[in-house]
């Protein structure tokens, strides 16, 4: 017989295989959405410094006096990655706190396992933000 358990909000916890694959899917679901975020990153990092790098290099086999705006893949660049970086910074920081509830104590009996092991997939996330304000400083500072 499923034990009921209160929670600190005075909702009930029943003590079901419902209840713990319900709260597997929810986790599954929030490494997804992470995931969704670093794919998004990704793609916004990597075309911001792209676009700087083609536009760049285009615009060197023009005259200067053609260009009406010689600054605006630079700073179409820095927009995307700031995008990016910023995304990545938001999701981060909800995964994190959507994570700590979920293995708050009163979801201990529905876990049915004790320190679960992390994901790899935050450590990704904080290693392409890096990498993003990498990106975001090279276009910044013109080293790349």
């Amino acid at each position: 017989m499923p034990s009921r358990l209160p929670t600190a909000n005075g909702d009930e916890v029943r003590t079901t295989s419902d209840s713990h694959f319900g709260w597997i899917r929810t986790r599954l679901a929030l490494e997804r959405t992470l995931m969704a975020w670093v794919r998004t990153a990704t793609a916004l990092i990597g075309f911001g410094f792209t676009i700087v790098q083609f536009l760049q290099r285009l615009q060197s086999s023009v005259t200067p006096e053609a260009l009406r705006r010689p600054d605006a893949p630079r700073y179409l660049g820095l927009a995307l990655i700031a995008a990016g970086v910023g995304g990545l910074l938001i999701s981060i920081w909800q995964y994190r706190k959507v994570d700590a509830y979920m293995h708050s104590r009163e979801f201990a009996p529905i876990a049915g396992v004790e320190g679960l092991s992390r994901t790899p997939l935050l450590a990704i996330a904080i290693a392409l933000t890096l990498i993003g304000v990498f990106a975001f400083g090279a276009v910044f500072l013109r080293v790349a």
